[in-house]
């Protein structure tokens, strides 16, 4: 699969981690530098996942444009 179809094949996984990452921060059984590494990789996360989304944007108005 090209790299673009991975972004959107990949969004809800992304969004499934980003889930359990908030969920761990909130539990408040982390340390500090702990819920850091967590709140990065969750950053990272969500870039991903509106990268994705913005993708998934593009490939629906090429597809309405060829109506």
């Amino acid at each position: 699969m090209n790299k673009k179809g991975n972004k959107i094949s990949n969004f809800e996984e992304d969004l499934k981690k980003l889930q359990n990452i908030l969920d761990d921060i909130e539990s408040d059984e982390l340390t500090l530098e702990d819920s850091i590494k967590k709140y990065k990789e969750g950053m990272e996360l969500s870039k991903k996942c509106q990268d994705a989304l913005n993708e998934a944007k593009q490939v629906i108005k090429v597809l309405e444009d060829e109506k």
